[in-house]
C-alpha cells in the first residue's frame, strides 16, 4: 500500500532556500523564524548544498571563549553559508515512492530530503515530520474506513 505514496503527495512546498554567501546568522534567523531545522542552498536556481541548524551550531563560537561580544558577532557576521554548508546534498525525486525516501533517510542517517522534478529543479522539502505526518494520516483513514 505504501509503496504507491510518492513523495509529490507529502513533501513541503514551497521549499524556503538561502543563498551561499548569506551569513550563518541569517541562516539560524530565517531557520527560527520559520520553525524548519534545514535549508537547502541554492545558486542561480541550482541546488549547491544544504545547511542544517546542526551546522550552524557547530559554527557557532564557544562559551569558552576570550573573545568579546562584539568581535563575535563581527566573526559571526562575517561566516557565510558556504563555508559550513554540505555541498554533496542527497536528493529524491518528486514521483518516487515515501517509502524510497524513508530508507534513504534511514541508510543515510539524515532527516530531510530535498526533491527535484524530473529537470533537476527543487521543488519541496521531504523531511522526517512529513513521513511520520504520512503514517499516522493512513493510519487514521484506515480506521475511519473500517
Amino acid at each position: 500500500m505504501l509503496d504507491n505514496v510518492i513523495v509529490r503527495d507529502w513533501m513541503t512546498k514551497p521549499v524556503l532556500t538561502i543563498t551561499p554567501e548569506a551569513s550563518i546568522s541569517n541562516a539560524h534567523q530565517m531557520m527560527k523564524e520559520h520553525g524548519v531545522r534545514r535549508l537547502p542552498v541554492v545558486d542561480h536556481g541550482r541546488l549547491v548544498g544544504i545547511i542544517t541548524i546542526g551546522d550552524v551550531r557547530e559554527a557557532s563560537p564557544s562559551d569558552a571563549t576570550t573573545l568579546s561580544i562584539w568581535e563575535l558577532n563581527y566573526l559571526w557576521a562575517q561566516l557565510t553559508v558556504d563555508k559550513v554548508m554540505t555541498h554533496h546534498v542527497t536528493t529524491i525525486r518528486s514521483d518516487q515512492s515515501i517509502i524510497d525516501a524513508a530508507q534513504i533517510m534511514l541508510d543515510q542517517k539524515i532527516s530531510g530530503l530535498p526533491v527535484l522534478d524530473e529537470t533537476g529543479t527543487l521543488i519541496g522539502m521531504l523531511t522526517e515530520s512529513d513521513v511520520f505526518r504520512m503514517l499516522v494520516r493512513s493510519r487514521s483513514s484506515e480506521i475511519a474506513n473500517g
